[in-house]
């Protein structure tokens, strides 16, 4: 890249990297406040508690990298022509992709590091996140649980022992699950104690009882058993193997995942929309940029106002988050939806391109036309009528004829 283009780039990265730090600090710290409970209420460490926030850093920066290379390549746009140096680009001759080329270089580093987190780390981190919450959850059972108090594990799980034994076994137990708002389920048992199965805790329950109580139905169901098993991870276990949740998958085992295998429980069309999700991503940065230099890639003089194409152009980023979302939802129900997960940003890109190119086109196609004019006019032997004319005046002329 040439000075010029250096100089462009180092204007909109040092933007990009000032928004999506300010950004990501902002919603990191208020996920983090949510979960400050793991210190005051369930006897985790200030290390532990920075650690299994900072790990939803991934996915948050996934989805703040786009809105923050708007941002930048907008405001980077805006203060090139408010210093009128994008005028004097302009009137130098230089040509529009030149402009757009620093912008083009941000924006494939951009969408590279989308798509490394998506593929890549967002899975791991999210895996990460939730052996560790299945620990913390282990540890608050056998060590941090008051006898006789009640605790929340998380929401929607309330926990209750009488006392404990010297051996650590629990006397006079209730676990009371209502996450799903169609099914609360209580368990009742004499005694109980957590062991580890394979590196997943599980609360053993022994003489007791469970109790289901179905929303549509106003009896209540009542099982007594000898024995019983309670996976505290939050994800259950299917066949002693534990069932990872679509974000937690690696990209690898996504795509080896057929409707056919077993455990998915007719869960496949949320897997398949995950996988997607994660190849799709990477383009929303090309259509940002696209939208972005539609609206202020060409040069305008401080007369003319840009609030109205800076409106356009968030209207329309709001537009393709929304329907980003909405294609994702129609890929988990239909196989057909995947289609729009990819079409939707890439028609983004060819009707912002289309449109930038009109926009830096007319005011050339407008002076050749009048030229042309002007040319027939010399050769048609009215050289004082071509010398004349004016098409500024002519316009605003007939401007005032039609107000009249």
């Amino acid at each position: 890249m040439q000075i010029l283009e250096r100089y462009i780039f180092r204007t909109a990265l040092s933007a990009f990297l000032l928004c999506l730090g300010a950004l990501t600090a902002v919603i990191w710290l208020t996920t983090a406040l949510r979960e400050l409970d793991l210190v005051t209420g369930k006897g985790q460490t200030l290390f532990m508690f920075l650690y299994l926030t900072l790990l939803s850093v991934p996915a948050l920066v996934m989805i703040i990298a786009p809105l923050a290379l708007f941002i930048a390549i907008m405001y980077t746009l805006n203060k090139l022509n408010g210093d009128s140096e994008l005028i004097v680009m302009s009137a130098a001759g230089m040509p529009p992709w030149r402009i757009l080329k620093p912008f083009l270089v941000l924006t494939l580093v951009v969408s590279f590091l989308v798509g490394l987190i998506t593929i890549k780390i967002m899975p791991e981190s999210f895996r990460e996140l939730r052996d560790l919450v299945s620990k913390i959850r282990a540890d608050v059972v056998t060590h941090f649980v008051q006898e006789g108090k009640f605790i929340t594990l998380e929401q929607g799980i309330t926990f209750h022992y009488r006392d404990k034994a010297p051996n650590g076994t629990m006397r006079g137990i209730m676990f009371h699950d209502r996450r799903n708002p169609n099914m609360a389920m209580t368990y009742f048992a004499e005694r109980g104690r957590v062991v580890d199965v394979e590196g997943s805790p599980f609360f053993v329950l022994e003489k007791g009882s469970v109790q289901r109580q179905d929303k549509n139905r106003k009896e209540t169901a009542l099982v007594y058993f000898e024995r019983y098993s309670l996976d505290l991870d939050q994800l259950g276990v299917n066949d002693g193997k534990v069932v990872y949740k679509p974000r937690e998958r690696t990209t690898a085992e996504l795509m080896k995942l057929k409707p056919s295998d077993g455990g998915l429980a007719g869960q496949f069309g949320r897997y398949r929309a995950e996988l997607h999700e994660r190849f799709a991503q990477p383009i929303y940065a090309f259509a940002t940029l696209a939208i972005a230099f539609a609206a202020l890639g060409s040069a305008r003089t401080t007369r003319q106002g840009r609030g109205a194409a800076m409106a356009a152009a968030a209207v329309a980023m709001l537009a393709l988050r929304v329907g980003g979302f909405w294609a994702s939802t129609m890929a988990v129900r239909h196989a057909g939806g995947v289609v729009l997960m990819y079409l939707l940003p890439l028609a983004f890109v060819a009707v912002a391109t289309l449109y930038a190119v009109w926009t830096q086109a007319r005011p050339r196609a407008l002076a050749g036309i009048v030229h042309a004019l002007q040319a027939l006019a010399e050769k048609s032997g009215l050289a004082a009528l071509a010398r004349a004319f004016d098409p500024v005046e002519w316009l605003m002329a007939m401007a005032a004829k039609v107000r009249r």
